[in-house]
């Protein structure tokens, strides 16, 4: 594969898959609506296409004039809050966004596709150990049930139509790029950093704490944290094997659980800054400890993460973030 399509490409992750694509190599065609992506964000080097997945005449000139051999597909939706109150604009962007962009494939003889998704499908996770990609899927929100039916959706044309996919499922992604100026931005981010890094910077008045009483080393939840860029070049690593008529479904994460406090921890030695935080009231839900098991990635795709401390990836984060 030479050429691929980056749907998304101007958001926080696409924009850090184009890149690291360019430096591999690739040439890139980005399509992006730029509702939640910025322009500024596009690697210069790469083709842009302004354009949206649920409307497929304004990006089908994207096939026509540029021989595609894969889509890295980013576009998508992903406040799990926002989904509960408007499920249909996350079945319509993330289920239906989908299907068509497999049609347009379909139409252009395009066979290979990386989709991002997310641990969400899981939903309530139970297991004591690390989530394998054979843990039951069962969403308890419609961010991770429209993630989980365009999983299916791709699946299903895989077998109709001799794709060949390979789906990610991601933890909690974090961190910017060192070598070009991109990052995450954006408003009414919710992940974990981005907020340490609002408090850090005066933006945010504290950090909100979900609970202090979960079964953990220090009472709060832990999770699983990776690299933004790390992430991006796992789907870079699986573009080879969809030439090899190799599919899968993979989860991305570190395997190494931090908590909430040892996040919080690590963000004001990083920062140099207090950090207000506060204890409140368990969010409805939320699992006490999640962590992935990345082992298939390794195994099959030749993936090794690079950012296993959380102080690197909060460092990175906290240098894109603070030059803003």
């Amino acid at each position: 594969m030479k050429n691929i399509l980056v749907t998304g490409g101007a958001g926080y992750i696409g924009s850090h898959a184009v890149a690291e694509l360019l430096d591999s190599g690739y040439s890139v065609i980005v399509l992006d609506n730029l509702e939640n992506g910025y322009k500024e964000l596009v690697d210069k080097r790469a083709k842009f296409y302004l354009g949206d997945v649920r409307e497929p005449e304004t990006f089908e000139n994207v096939f026509k004039e540029n021989k595609i051999d894969g889509v890295m597909h980013f576009a998508g939706y992903i406040k799990v809050g926002e989904s509960v109150l408007e499920p249909g604009k996350y079945y319509i962007n993330n289920t239906y966004g989908v299907m068509n962009v497999l049609e347009m494939m379909r139409k252009y003889s395009v066979k290979n596709i990386v989709f991002s998704s997310t641990a969400a499908v899981y939903g309530e996770v139970k297991c004591e150990g690390l989530v394998e990609e054979n843990y039951p899927t069962n969403p308890i929100n419609p961010y991770g049930a429209s993630k989980l039916m365009a999983e299916r959706v791709i699946e299903d044309a895989a077998k109709a139509y001799g794709l060949n996919y390979s789906i990610f499922r991601y933890f909690n992604v974090g961190g910017a790029h060192e070598k070009h100026h991109i990052g995450q931005k954006g408003e009414g981010v919710t992940a974990l950093i981005p907020i340490l890094l609002q408090v850090a910077k005066g933006e945010r008045k504290k950090l909100e704490i979900y609970g202090n009483d979960y079964p953990t080393k220090d009472g709060t939840g832990i999770r699983d944290y990776i690299h933004v860029v790390d992430l991006v070049r796992a789907h870079i690593s699986a573009l080879p094997v969809l030439d090899r008529n190799i599919s899968g479904i993979y989860n991305l994460g570190n395997g190494n659980g931090f908590s909430v406090l040892e996040m919080l921890s690590s963000a004001r030695e990083v920062t140099g800054e207090p950090i207000d935080a506060e204890f409140t009231p368990r969010r409805l839900g939320d699992p006490a400890a999640v962590v992935a098991s990345s082992e298939k990635a390794r195994t099959i795709l030749g993936w090794e993460p690079e950012y296993t401390e959380v102080s690197k990836i909060i460092s990175t984060a906290w240098n894109w973030y603070k030059a803003l």
